[in-house]
């Protein structure tokens, strides 16, 4: 079985394989660096892929950033799913910083950064992540952009942050979502996330 066994992602064929072949990669990688927990496939396509592409379907074009990117998600997934945006990965942890770029070789729109977060100077239109705590992002929201996109569990951002957001729960999880959030408050926003 394969990722073409799930037509209900909805990709052209070329995106569909750009998935497989970053699913093989990443099994292959997942033997000595530990990328995920999740190695069935029909899982993996549930939390990882269609998390991602759900996400992906919420962007405006443009420069992305996304923060602990990981085995790709869901940066890497954005890139693929959305060609017309410029995805930059940031991953602190250098070998996995070297997966991704294996896995990125044959996508123009993507570039890596192996660094933290914190060091990255420049700025982008959105930022997303999944599975990093609130508190790790809190440093780059405002900063690095304005608009944010995460995969989230039940638990909700800090009530201090100055962004609106909408959320939606994701079709396939009671709880797992997409909060989509935007700064409303300029002047406050520089110091309200530390």
């Amino acid at each position: 079985m394969s990722i073409s066994a799930f037509p209900e992602l909805g990709l052209p064929q070329e995106q569909t394989a750009a998935l497989e072949a970053h699913y093989e990669l990443l099994c292959r990688w997942n033997k000595v660096l530990n990328l995920t927990r999740i190695e069935r496939l029909k899982e993996a396509v549930e939390r990882h892929y269609a998390e991602s592409l759900f996400l992906a379907a919420r962007l405006d074009p443009g420069r992305i950033v996304d923060i602990g990117s990981g085995g790709g998600f869901p940066g890497l997934i954005v890139a693929i799913a959305r060609p017309e945006c410029s995805v930059t990965l940031v991953e602190s942890h250098q070998r996995k910083a070297v997966f991704l770029r294996e896995a990125s070789r044959k996508l123009s729109n993507v570039t890596v950064l192996a660094k933290r977060a914190e060091d990255v100077s420049e700025t982008f239109d959105w930022l997303t992540s999944r599975a990093v705590s609130y508190s790790d992002l809190a440093s780059s929201i405002g900063r690095l952009a304005e608009r944010v996109a995460l995969l989230t569990g039940a638990e909700e951002p800090p009530s201090g942050w100055p962004l609106s957001w909408t959320v939606d729960p994701l079709p396939w999880g009671r709880t797992r979502f997409v909060r989509v959030g935007k700064i409303v408050s300029r002047e406050t926003a520089p110091n309200c996330f530390t």
